[in-house]
């Protein structure tokens, strides 16, 4: 299983529908500061489930949608859409793609999407859990988690380990 692209619109800082495809030799995406680098590993986490604001680096909620600029209103919508090839046959489902979607307005709840269809964020948790993916973790380390990792309780990272080793689920 792999990552063949991911789809933004209205998250953070992302006014504009972005999509980022992602070819099978892709390690990393670099740029410079200020370049939106860290919103896109913020994007991926929030797709994949995560719900702990500190995590996501805002203070309230409705921060994840695109709050306007002098030149630009503001957002009642963020939306983001991760697309994984399932060729190998990773997630137990008949899909060689899979398309995870979580999107919020400002009025109303979240909703979660596979492959178009509603689910719950359990669902999403669950089939990327069964694959060894998660929103924690050593899945994806962004910025100040590895002094996280580090300065871990014993409880803290055996959680880590369990989920990054696929024992959550």
């Amino acid at each position: 299983m792999r990552l063949k692209s991911l789809e933004i619109l209205g998250f953070k800082s992302f006014a504009n529908k972005t999509i980022f495809s992602f070819p099978a030799n892709v390690t990393a995406i670099v740029g410079p500061n200020g370049s939106g680098k860290s919103n896109v590993v913020d994007a991926i986490r929030w797709v994949l489930g995560e719900r702990d604001l500190k995590s996501l680096r805002v203070g309230r909620s409705d921060e994840i949608i695109f709050g306007g600029t002098p030149n630009r209103s503001r957002m009642s919508l963020a939306q983001v859409s991760i697309v994984l090839d399932n060729s190998e046959g990773k997630l137990p489902v008949d899909f060689k793609e899979i398309v995870v979607t979580r999107k919020v307005n400002r009025d109303s709840e979240a909703e979660y999407l596979i492959n178009q269809s509603n689910v719950r964020l359990k669902d999403v948790v669950e089939l990327l859990a069964k694959a060894k993916v998660g929103n924690q973790g050593l899945t994806i380390i962004n910025q100040g988690s590895a002094d996280a990792i580090l300065k871990a309780s014993p409880r803290e990272r055996r959680s880590m380990i369990e989920e990054s080793l696929g024992l959550r689920e």
